[in-house]
């Protein structure tokens, strides 16, 4: 990709914190809804008028939509939160790109799906989201592809990532097995496909370089369980006689449903072969070796 203006929002995420590494080479600017720094604007994407003047001031070719609504139970309990960042935040931005005729990125989940299947989903089965999180981002992809014809949808998976951010599972996780935590409880019976975030934004780099518009996954290829990451993230950290306890999802109760089946494969990456993400176990240890142990140790 050659040197291109890229407006991004949402970049004091976790994904967002990769942006400044993998696009080195382009014009970048950022924004997200408090502003960390000096090189990192406010915005507000729930506010149509404040994106459209952003996204016409800068006139950029590409806009890398990261801004989302991601915590899944406050998504539940706070449906019009969830549906104003997901839905309507990434309306105003999509309307800003057809404004500006700007390529659009758009970064979703795949709990746009039901969680039925047995197997990975692909781009070619069809959505049922089962919660409010998933409904939202589903209905973000909706008014993208109703406004836009020059637009990329890519469904990521279980992220990680973020280093000093990092409070998700991963990060969690590691610190327990570090502090010498046991028995550790991990759940066995729902399943996903992580996602490291710097491979995410390396493979949104290339995919937008072919040209081949349109929705893909995008994951670090695997079917695995929150228990069977746990267990790779002790053998990584080497604390062979930490305990690890397989529990179901109802020793975790929250107010949103998980779905069973969150897996997805990277289908359409692999019939163009495009598929550039690797294993999710080598970016897995990639990941804690070189970030996460050097923070948390």
């Amino acid at each position: 990709m050659k040197n291109k203006r890229i407006f991004v929002t949402g970049a004091g995420g976790m994904v967002g914190s990769y942006v400044d590494d993998v696009f080195s080479d382009h014009d970048l600017y950022l924004t997200d809804v408090v502003a960390m720094d000096k090189d990192c604007a406010s915005l507000d994407v729930c506010d149509p008028g404040a994106v459209m003047d952003a996204v016409k001031n800068i006139k950029p070719d590409l806009v890398l939509h990261l801004a989302a609504a991601t915590d899944v139970d406050r998504c539940q309990l706070e449906p019009d939160w969830a549906h104003s960042v997901n839905s309507i935040g990434t309306q105003n931005v999509a309307l800003a790109c057809q404004d500006t005729n700007a390529l659009l990125v758009y970064v979703s989940t795949g709990n746009v799906f039901s969680g039925n299947k047995e197997i990975e989903y692909t781009e070619f089965d069809n959505p049922g989201p089962m919660n409010v999180y998933g409904e939202s981002k589903l209905v973000g992809e909706q008014i993208v592809k109703s406004l836009l014809n020059r637009y990329y949808i890519v469904r990521a998976g279980w992220m990680i990532g973020g280093g000093a951010k990092d409070k998700k599972f991963v990060g969690k996780i590691a610190s327990m097995i570090l502090d010498g935590d046991s028995p550790l409880k991990a759940v066995n019976d729902k399943y996903g496909s992580p996602t490291y975030a710097r491979d995410l934004l390396n493979g949104i780099s290339k995919l937008v370089d072919t040209g081949y518009y349109g929705l893909y996954h995008m994951v670090n290829p695997g079917i695995v369980s929150r228990y069977q990451i746990s267990e790779v993230l002790r053998d990584i950290l080497e604390y062979p006689d930490l305990e690890i306890e397989s529990v179901s999802s109802e020793h975790f109760p929250s107010p949103a449903p998980r779905i069973r089946m969150e897996a997805l494969r990277n289908y359409k990456l692999e019939l163009l072969g495009c598929d550039w993400m690797r294993p999710w176990e080598a970016a897995l240890k990639d990941y804690v070796i070189s970030e996460l142990l050097p923070i948390l140790s």
